[in-house]
């Protein structure tokens, strides 16, 4: 079959899988052949979706097979790691490296962990890609377009993620210079109104910026079909709202924002347009948290901006106003150069 479709719908036929789960059955052969689990990988999480990446990219298949009776118990509590987050990330970054090719950025996007200098140490990866090149396995594109389709690219973020400085404690947070204790959060769900929030290191205050000046807030969701929310001028009143990005574009809401940063690393009076939608280039680079700051965000339909006024549950709220030269900053930038 050429996918699950309708999960289950058939009892009788199997479906193609993506990925494999904590359970499996394989052939001993194969397995061996392509080399087993990834002795690099460390503690809990990722190893199998390497393991099914490997699968599809080097000859074989993954199938879920719904006739098939296969029981998992888990444990209620995991004594050998009670933070599972640090390995988890140390493993999906090991995992990119060493097979996702371009689009290994899209990895430390998911996990709000800089392009650069994150000292995450993924261990040797020098012999696994040596099994890669002798197995002659497919590029990870490939399984883009033949296993996975549906699975959203991101090659168009072009800023995210903030970090305190340790990567122990990431996120991706949109802070007001004028209140840089407090995060544009995406407030009560279900609801529309994005609020100030005390910055909190979790998904409620993860953003993002693309290339068509959209600004996601409450993390990103990989698939096409997302339910990914957008800011959005409702182009009367000052308050912002949340939409559905997918809705937004179809309904041609106010939802393309300019945020511009100025490049410290180059000069003081010189402005970098990496954060900006329209970029015409194509090769990417990294701009730390050092080598900028930050800019207005001015809504490219209404000419009106983000910013912060008195009020609120914190003493400060968002609104929709005249621009005032309020400045924002995002910590991580994918820039275009």
């Amino acid at each position: 079959q050429a996918g699950c479709g309708r999960f289950f719908s058939d009892s009788d036929l199997s479906c193609r899988s993506p990925s494999v789960m904590g359970i499996f059955a394989a052939d001993r052969g194969f397995l061996g052949e392509i080399g087993g689990l990834d002795g690099g990988m460390t503690v809990y999480g990722g190893e199998n979706v390497e393991l099914g990446i490997r699968a599809w990219l080097c000859g074989g298949s993954v199938e879920v097979v719904p006739c098939s009776r296969v029981a998992h118990i888990e444990r209620a509590h995991k004594p050998y790691a009670p933070d599972l987050n640090p390995s988890m990330r140390r493993n999906a970054l090991r995992l990119a490296d060493i097979w996702l090719d371009e689009y290994k950025k899209n990895v430390f996007i998911a996990w709000n962990v800089p392009l650069k200098d994150h000292s995450i140490d993924i261990g040797d990866v020098s012999k696994r890609k040596k099994l890669r090149e002798k197995l002659k396995c497919k590029p990870f594109s490939w399984y883009l377009e033949n296993v996975y389709p549906s699975l959203e690219r991101w090659d168009d973020i072009l800023g995210y993620g903030c970090s305190d400085g340790s990567v122990t404690r990431i996120s991706a947070q949109l802070q007001n210079s004028l209140v840089k204790q407090q995060c544009v959060d995406q407030g009560d769900v279900p609801g529309s109104i994005p609020v100030l929030y005390q910055c909190h290191f979790e998904e409620q205050q993860k953003c993002f910026y693309n290339t068509e000046g959209e600004i996601i807030i409450g993390g990103l969701r990989s698939h096409k079909y997302s339910r990914n929310r957008c800011l959005v001028d409702p182009g009367s009143g000052s308050i912002p709202t949340l939409h559905e990005c997918n809705t937004a574009r179809l309904n041609q809401l106010n939802m393309n924002w300019d945020f511009r940063q100025r490049s410290l690393s180059i000069s003081q009076s010189e402005e970098t347009l990496a954060f900006c939608s329209g970029v015409g280039a194509t090769s990417p680079a990294y701009l730390g948290p050092d080598t900028y700051e930050g800019r207005e965000i001015r809504n490219k339909a209404t000419r009106r901006c983000l910013e912060v006024a008195p009020g609120g549950y914190l003493d400060y709220q968002l609104v929709i106003q005249r621009c005032s030269s309020q400045n924002w900053t995002i910590q991580n930038l994918v820039a275009t150069a």
